[in-house]
């Protein structure tokens, strides 16, 4: 197989595995906190490995990350037919890795399928367990029909977040500079925290996380995207230091200022990281 069909076919395991991440989120998020919540998100946090090293060997072979969701299958109004789909999620993710481990002749990108289907298998098996677990346990939607001011400030902040994480994780994969693409996948950690940490507060206050990003930055050369990076930062720092000050709820207040700091940190760090870069 040539380079170009090995691309396409990882590229459609990439876009596959950002669509399971979304999806394991949405579900652990509608859970609320618990055993079994905690069971799904370590399960997407696989499924960003793998994302992470099929990037990584895409630009390898000289490919471009693709930034698009795969399928999903975010429908059931009860949690075990959430899990029920996760199940089904993984048996297409499983039949389609045999498929590409068959197909491509490379020995090394064959070893890494081979170790991202040991995963998938797993995580079918625990999402099978996981279906009979929450049918005898009971377990619910926790999320719920809250619409109004507080809820729009959490979901902007949620697409912010999301955004961000997919524009740092893009530019850690074209950035020619090793501390730069160190810092900025740093970065993109934290705001998968932040996103955490507001989809948990939106829950909290009775409302229903909306996981959507909206346009990343498509710069390619390292200076642009820092300074993309850093007008972000900037722009999203002062949203929160705006909605510390205009928030009723104490915990609400208190975590919009953590993520304020925490974004004016990365400003710095990325300004720190423009100012070598133009020094050549």
């Amino acid at each position: 197989m040539d380079k170009e069909g090995i691309i396409a076919r990882l590229t459609k395991d990439l876009q596959d595995e950002h669509g399971a991440i979304i999806q394991y989120l949405n579900h652990a998020y509608g859970m609320g906190e618990g055993e079994i919540a905690c069971e799904i998100e370590a399960i997407a946090r696989d499924e960003m490995r793998h994302l992470d090293w099929l990037a990584e060997t895409i630009t390898d072979l000289g490919g471009a990350v693709s930034l698009e969701r795969g399928k999903m299958r975010l429908g059931g109004a009860l949690v075990p037919e959430w899990m029920q789909n996760d199940v089904l999620l993984e048996e297409g993710a499983i039949t389609q890795y045999r498929e590409h481990i068959k197909a491509i002749d490379d020995p090394k990108i064959k070893r890494l399928l081979k170790r991202i289907l040991a995963d998938e298998q797993a995580h079918r098996g625990s999402f099978e367990h996981l279906t009979a677990k929450v049918a005898a346990e009971g377990a619910k939607d926790v999320t719920g029909n809250r619409k109004d001011k507080t809820v729009e400030v959490i979901n902007r902040g949620i697409e912010h977040e999301y955004t961000v994480v997919l524009q740092y994780l893009r530019h850690s994969y074209l950035s020619p500079d090793g501390e730069g693409k160190k810092q900025l996948e740093d970065q993109a950690i934290n705001e998968m925290q932040h996103l955490g940490w507001l989809a948990e507060s939106m829950v909290g206050s009775g409302g229903k996380p909306l996981i959507e990003h909206s346009e990343v930055d498509q710069s390619t050369d390292f200076a642009d995207m820092l300074r993309a990076d850093i007008k972000v930062e900037r722009e999203v720092s002062e949203v929160y230091d705006r909605a510390a000050r205009e928030a009723e709820d104490s915990g609400l207040k208190k975590l919009f200022l953590r993520m304020r700091d925490n974004e004016i940190y990365h400003a710095e760090v990325f300004s720190d990281l423009l100012e070598e870069e133009e020094k050549g």
